[in-house]
C-alpha cells in the first residue's frame, strides 16, 4: 500500500484543476542524484536540443536517438514519486515515458499551450505527467504554464507549426489565458499534471537555464499501442512508439500490454 505522500485535500485538488503542485518535495540527496544524471545526460546528448531529450531514462533509444543514462530509470522508479502517483492513479503502474527539458539561458525555446494526449499511445488515454524541478522554475526563465479544469473538456484539436522556436509542432490555438497558472518550482519540488491538461511555456530569455524533468506513468488498465505510426513531435524529431520499452513499475498488468522490448519488472 502506498505511503500518503499526498493529503486528501491534495488528491481532491489534483482532481479537480488536473494540476497540483504538492508539499511534499524530494530529498537533498535524491536531487543531487538526479541533477548529476541528468547534467549526464545533457552532456552525451550535446548534438541534440537539450528541451528535446525524450527517452532519457532508456539507455539506448532507437525511437529517439538520445542516448539515455541508466540510473534515471532507477530513479523514476523512486518511491517517494511512486507513491504520489498511485494516489492520484491507482495502484497498477506502468512507466512508459520521461523527458528532460532544459531550456538554456538566452534561447530556450518555447512550448506552445497543448494536450499531451494529442501525443501519446495509450488507450484509454491516462497519464499522470511528474514534472521534477532541478534548476529553479520561475515566470523568468519559462516555467510551465497550465490553465486549471481543462483536463475535463476532452481531446481539442491541435494545429501544425513549423516554428523553429517551439519544441513541439502541434499546439492549440485560440486558449483563453485569462485563467493561467504560473507553476514556479524550487529545485526538489514537483508537480503532477493530467495528460488532458492544456498547458505550455513561454521560451526562456533570461540569463538563467531552466532544467526540469518529466517522468510519464499510464495505469496498468490501459495499452501501450504499438501500432500507431511514428508521431512527429518536433520540426526535427519523430518517435517510433513500437520500438518503446515500457516498464512495470507497480501492481499488476491488467491490459495485455507487450513489456518484450523493456523489462517487465522495475530495477531493485
Amino acid at each position: 500500500m502506498a505511503r500518503k505522500v499526498l493529503s486528501q485535500a491534495e488528491v481532491e485538488a489534483y482532481q479537480r484543476d488536473g494540476q497540483l503542485t504538492p508539499q511534499h518535495r524530494l530529498s537533498p540527496d535524491l536531487l543531487a542524484r538526479m541533477t548529476r544524471s541528468i547534467e549526464a545526460l545533457i552532456e552525451a546528448n550535446a548534438d541534440i536540443r537539450p528541451e528535446q531529450l525524450v527517452g532519457a531514462h532508456i539507455k539506448k533509444s532507437d525511437d529517439t536517438g538520445v542516448r539515455g543514462v541508466e540510473d534515471l530509470l532507477d530513479l523514476a522508479c523512486h518511491p517517494d514519486i511512486l507513491d504520489a502517483v498511485e494516489q492520484v492513479m491507482g495502484p497498477d503502474l506502468i512507466l512508459w515515458g520521461s523527458q528532460v527539458f532544459s531550456k538554456p539561458a538566452g534561447d530556450g525555446m518555447a512550448i506552445p499551450w497543448h494536450q499531451d494526449g494529442q501525443y501519446w499511445p495509450v488507450r484509454p488515454l491516462r497519464t499522470v505527467t511528474v514534472w521534477i524541478a532541478i534548476d529553479p522554475a520561475t515566470v523568468e526563465n519559462g516555467c510551465m504554464r497550465v490553465i486549471p479544469g481543462t483536463h475535463k473538456d476532452g481531446l481539442l484539436e491541435h494545429a501544425s507549426s513549423d516554428d523553429q522556436g517551439l519544441a513541439l509542432n502541434q499546439g492549440l490555438t485560440g486558449v483563453d489565458e485569462s485563467a493561467a497558472r504560473d507553476v514556479e518550482l524550487e529545485p526538489g519540488q514537483f508537480s503532477l499534471h493530467d495528460v488532458m491538461l492544456i498547458h505550455g511555456s513561454n521560451a526562456n530569455t533570461s540569463g538563467k537555464r531552466r532544467c526540469g524533468w518529466a517522468i510519464r506513468y499510464m495505469p496498468a488498465t490501459s495499452l501501450f499501442d504499438r501500432s500507431i505510426p511514428p508521431t512527429r513531435i518536433a520540426r526535427n524529431q519523430v518517435i517510433d512508439f513500437s520500438q518503446r520499452p515500457i516498464w512495470l513499475v507497480r501492481g499488476q498488468d491488467r491490459a495485455g500490454n507487450d513489456f518484450s522490448v523493456g523489462k517487465e519488472t522495475a530495477p531493485a
